[in-house]
């Protein structure tokens, strides 16, 4: 593993340990210390280059969750040349083309061009230094490369919190502003799911390319929020206000982009990609909210946006 100590890393260490895999992590050693104390680690540095604990190993596959410029994947290869089987990196949605694509696109649906003039990651480059690694994990290990591209990712120690901001919202229950069109499509995968597709993906050693993106059904907005309040046992009125007021809100968008949210995830189901019901997902996460203290998430608004959504909602 590539990383495997902070979301969806976590999740997919765990879901390969319950079904008794041997693993190796391979990090800085600055986050999750504590977490798997039985499982070994190399230390390394993927910004500098310093992979020099992965030299003279060999493994059946390689997860990649930590790669979000070109050269992580070349230094890495360049390692790891003979010394493992089937390579899964793990992508983004983000690589897509939305502004040619419609309808529910599949896995072939057009990319963004490819960036390999910067190594900044920003809102504007994420996708496409996701495609240059794509493109070069597929040049390096042919058909022993296998891509994942999820979509928007929730689950319990999510980090953006994009899912938890609703989520412990409407466990508060109540009158909840929506700042967006109701029927605005939304499209998020509960980790455990991504992680067992995979896994699942490795123990098959299939190649390929694959949207992890959920749930099973259909979802707006609205029904979202009140599928958050379902799994936590509370009460929503969902209040549509000026999607004026959106903004900074996790999950909204803009009426041009709805096809973000409505990928094909067919293929994934047929290999492995489960469906944790929303209901759930939001359970778990305000379960693992509240018991981390419900600290301020890092998509919190200012104290002002607040207030004038609560307003708004009570007009």
């Amino acid at each position: 593993m590539l990383g495997g100590t902070s979301f969806v890393g976590r999740a997919i260490v765990e879901e390969a340990l319950s079904r008794g895999d041997s693993l190796t992590l391979y990090s800085r050693g600055r986050t999750g210390t504590d977490l798997f104390p039985d499982v070994p680690r190399l230390v390394g540095d993927r910004e500098t280059g310093d992979y020099a604990a992965l030299g003279g190993r060999s493994w059946d596959a390689v997860v990649d969750v930590s790669a979000y410029v070109p050269r992580h994947v070349a230094q890495a290869a360049d390692v790891l040349a003979g010394s493992t089987g089937r390579y899964l990196l793990i992508s983004t949605g983000s690589v897509y083309d939305w502004s040619s694509t419609d309808g529910a696109p599949d896995e072939s649906a057009p990319r963004l061009p490819a960036e390999r003039g910067t190594e900044e990651v920003t809102g504007r480059t994420y996708g496409p230094l996701k495609v240059a690694c794509e493109d070069e994990a597929l040049s390096r290990y042919g058909d022993r490369a296998t891509i994942v591209r999820p979509g928007i990712v929730a689950g319990p120690h999510d980090p953006t919190d994009r899912f938890t901001w609703w989520a412990r919202r409407a466990a508060r229950g109540g009158t909840v502003a929506l700042p967006a069109r109701p029927d605005q499509p939304v499209q998020v995968v509960d980790s455990r799911d991504l992680a067992r597709l995979v896994v699942s993906l490795l123990h098959d050693d299939r190649a390929g390319t694959y949207n992890a993106v959920g749930p099973a059904e259909p979802v707006t907005m609205s029904g979202l929020v009140e599928a958050c309040a379902r799994g936590t046992g509370a009460t929503v009125d969902v209040v549509p206000v000026d999607p004026a007021l959106g903004e900074g809100v996790p999950l909204v968008l803009p009426e041009a982009v709805d096809v973000m949210m409505r990928r094909s995830a067919d293929l994934a189901r047929t290999v492995g990609l489960t469906a944790t019901l929303l209901e759930q997902t939001a359970a778990d996460v305000v379960a693992w909210d509240r018991e981390r203290g419900e600290p301020p998430l890092s998509v919190d608004l200012p104290a002002e946006r607040e207030e004038a959504l609560r307003a708004a909602a009570q007009r």
